[in-house]
């Protein structure tokens, strides 16, 4: 016989525990959809392909005369004459550029004074002015000497038979150049921390070796940039010279198409030319500018096919990410 009591002591009966439920899968990560800049980017596309289309199938531009041109004799030896006085005027022109920016830096009040004019009055006067006076030198000095000052003269030569076209040219051009030249490493000197400077005399350095060793290497970093901006208008300022009758990729272009009559194609000629000339040295100066970059960042800035890797990575990880999701199996469907 079994009591209350006996039924209020027992042990009441264990209810089921519920089945734990499903874990829920993880919410989806959707990227932001630009649809403004994809928008932007489509009409930007369309319009260049337009654009494309149009010089290519425009029979105008004579595509097979700049083809047929494009490696002759006339336009190679000009190209060569360009590629040359770029590189003289350059390197002249920052050889003095140099010179005068230490001079612009320097304690002494003249030689500041100096090359603060000399930066002035070549900056202020037009470059096609400058060739043009310089070509005609012969009519205020006829004649040039060597000897001592204010005394007789040991050397003399005539200025016609001294100053041709290309040598006019190059003086011309390099004059121009050493002015802006001498701001940019000016301005590069100027951006190095004092500190530098202070810290190599602390050290028992000598002027001279502090600005060599420690100044102008830290400098390039900012000049650079500046010097290939100059050395790619240094390419195509040369034109320019064509009004002295220099035989420069220009002129020959002109003097081809003063006999054939063929304008457009030749000075399409002369434009590919430059184009690819300037794409080269864009190139170069890229890598010169990384190469500077050591020490001023933890790393180097990526060049541009490691860009396209790091692309093409990131492309096939959002694609995995994409198929893996959709391979999925569904959890907790109909039974």
């Amino acid at each position: 016989m079994v009591t209350p009591s006996d039924v209020t002591s027992a042990p009441a009966a264990k209810a089921p525990e519920p089945a734990a439920a499903p874990a829920p899968d993880p919410p989806r990560i959707v990227p932001r959809r630009h649809l403004g800049r994809r928008l932007t980017a489509a009409v930007a596309l369309l319009g260049f392909a337009m654009v494309l289309n149009s010089v290519v199938r425009n029979d105008a531009f004579q595509w097979d005369v700049v083809g047929r041109y494009f490696t002759t004799a006339a336009v190679l030896d000009g190209l060569l004459l360009t590629l040359w006085l770029t590189g003289a005027v350059m390197v002249l022109g920052f050889l003095l550029g140099t010179v005068l920016a230490v001079a612009r830096l320097s304690a002494n009040p003249v030689l500041r004074t100096l090359s603060w004019g000399y930066v002035w009055v070549f900056r202020s006067t037009p470059l096609l002015v400058q060739l043009l006076f310089w070509f005609n030198i012969g009519a205020l000095y006829p004649t040039l000497g060597l000897g001592i000052p204010f005394g007789p003269q040991l050397v003399t030569v005539e200025t016609v038979n001294l100053l041709g076209p290309t040598l006019t040219a190059v003086i011309g051009l390099t004059l121009h150049e050493a002015a802006y030249a001498a701001e940019v490493v000016r301005g590069g000197i100027l951006s190095v921390d004092p500190g530098q400077t202070e810290a190599a005399q602390a050290l028992g350095l000598s002027r001279h070796r502090t600005l060599r060793r420690v100044v102008i290497p830290q400098a390039m970093r900012s000049i650079v940039p500046a010097a290939g901006n100059m050395l790619i208008g240094t390419l195509k300022g040369t034109s320019i010279v064509s009004v002295l009758a220099v035989h420069d990729l220009l002129y020959s272009a002109q003097l081809i198409y003063h006999q054939t009559y063929q304008v457009i194609p030749l000075l399409l000629v002369a434009t590919l030319w430059y184009v690819a000339v300037t794409s080269v040295l864009s190139a170069g100066q890229y890598h010169v500018e990384r190469y500077y970059a050591r020490g001023a960042s933890r790393a180097l800035p990526p060049t541009p096919l490691q860009r396209l890797r790091r692309r093409i990575s990131a492309v096939r990880v959002r694609w995995g990410a994409v198929t893996a999701a959709d391979a999925r199996p569904a959890i907790g469907g109909d039974r």
